[in-house]
């Protein structure tokens, strides 16, 4: 059987090359061939592959910036805000107290929560597993929530989690130390990896997604200088610096906003790809589908409006900070519509035809998703824990390359004529419409 379809498929990419010039050819895939593999397969693979011969490097300054640490041993201060996430909140304060960096401080910020939340987190700070809770009566919105919460804060660094995740052993030791190999070093994300994959196909792909887009995806823009976001789910903060930039400002992907304000601001920003966080995700596609179109939203409403500055030169321009923007917006945001008119053109082009040119370039696109794999599993920290995922990489043209893409499209277009983002019920009606009137 194995053989009778591997027949079948060299004879439709034989039968179609032979009829069809090199020139053509470029044409017909020219989106994969100029605009995907250079920047997703052939720069991502070959920079780690130069960070794997080079890592006795890291490992040295790893370990010195380690024992400054330890030797400092900061106050930290570990802050997570929420609404309803009273359920989530013991497995999370039950992680911290297995962390081994040992010198911090618990804040959980209840953003009006209508649910159990209060008596479960009063008790847990009487028992000693959180050092304050804090209660917002009327709902902001977790911008608000965490700012409420950054005035109590005591640490010389900030940790923001989201109430609804959990973290490796390591993980707060691991994101700490970036701040030690740079004094200009003042905000540091970690990795946000999938809790629950299994759950249905829905979260596999988004467990192979979350290994590809963070820890690889980021590990390479560090790499090259213009990491543009910092997760909120897993991100640390100089305490003053973060002050010093106003914290956070409202709206959807506040993250990204907050990367951006630091930039800004001439501070740098690091990813630790080791500083492993957990995090549960979308079971349903509808959810997820309205989830994505959150963060795409964000995209045009901060990247291209708010943070527009960056690329005029004035006193927020550097080159680095424009390449970074400029990033995000090209492959997420301009490439999505150029995309949309490549696939057009092609079936208005090519209508006789069309059934093969798809399936050969899904059959070259699964060819690099399992290099693409191949990459992921020299820089996760668990191979064998997640290297089962190998089964749903012939689905990541169809989750990566259509779904994502489509949501992406849907929101940008209504955020970019409707400015739909104020509207989101994610933040409540009365600080976004003060944040769509201060222009935020």
């Amino acid at each position: 059987m194995i053989d009778f379809i591997c027949k079948i498929i060299d004879d439709l990419v034989g039968g179609f090359s032979r009829n069809v010039s090199l020139d053509t050819l470029l044409t017909i895939y020219f989106y994969l061939v100029f605009i995907e593999f250079p920047r997703y397969y052939l720069l991502e693979t070959t920079l780690v592959l130069w960070r794997k011969l080079n890592y006795r490097k890291y490992i040295r300054q790893k370990k010195e910036a380690r024992e400054k640490l330890f030797i400092e041993n900061p106050l930290i201060t570990i802050l997570a805000p929420g609404k309803n996430e009273g359920r989530h909140i013991f497995n999370l304060v039950r992680s911290l107290r297995e962390q081994t960096y040992r010198n911090y401080e618990v804040i959980i910020v209840d953003d009006g929560s209508d649910d159990d939340t209060p008596t479960i987190c009063r008790d847990l700070e009487k028992a000693g597993y959180i050092d304050r809770y804090i209660r917002a009566n009327v709902r902001g919105g977790k911008a608000s929530a965490a700012n409420f919460g950054l005035e109590f804060a005591n640490g010389k660094y900030v940790i923001h989690l989201d109430a609804d995740s959990s973290l490796d052993r390591d993980a707060i030791e691991k994101i700490l130390i970036p701040f030690y190999y740079d004094d200009n070093i003042k905000a540091v994300g970690g990795v946000v990896k999938v809790r629950n994959p299994r759950d249905s196909i829905c979260t596999s792909m988004q467990a192979l997604e979350y290994l590809k887009t963070i820890q690889v995806g980021r590990l390479v823009t560090n790499h090259l200088g213009i990491l543009h976001i910092i997760s909120g789910a897993f991100g640390a903060f100089d305490r003053q610096a973060l002050l010093h930039v106003g914290g956070w400002d409202i709206g959807p992907g506040l993250d990204g906003d907050l990367t951006q304000k630091f930039r800004k601001a001439k501070f740098r920003v690091y990813f630790a790809e080791d500083a492993i966080c957990m995090t549960s995700v979308p079971v349903k596609w509808s959810a997820l589908f309205r989830q994505r179109q959150r963060w795409s939203k964000s995209l045009v409403r901060f990247r291209l409006r708010k943070h527009a500055d960056l690329f005029r030169p004035q006193r927020h321009f550097s080159f680095s900070n424009m390449i970074s923007n400029l990033e995000g917006i090209l492959y997420d945001f301009v490439f999505n519509y150029v995309w949309f008119f490549y696939i057009v053109i092609l079936i208005m082009e090519h209508p006789d035809r069309i059934a093969e040119i798809f399936i050969i370039g899904y059959l070259i696109r699964i060819i690099f998703n399992f290099i693409a794999f191949g990459v992921i599993m020299l820089v996760t920290e668990r191979p064998r824990e997640e290297r089962w995922l190998i089964k749903f990489v012939p689905l990541s043209t169809f989750y990566t390359g259509y779904f994502l893409r489509f949501a992406r499209l849907v929101a940008h277009t209504k955020e970019i004529f409707f400015f739909s983002s104020y509207k989101d019920s994610w933040n409540p009606r009365k600080t976004s419409e003060i944040a769509q009137a201060e222009g935020i």
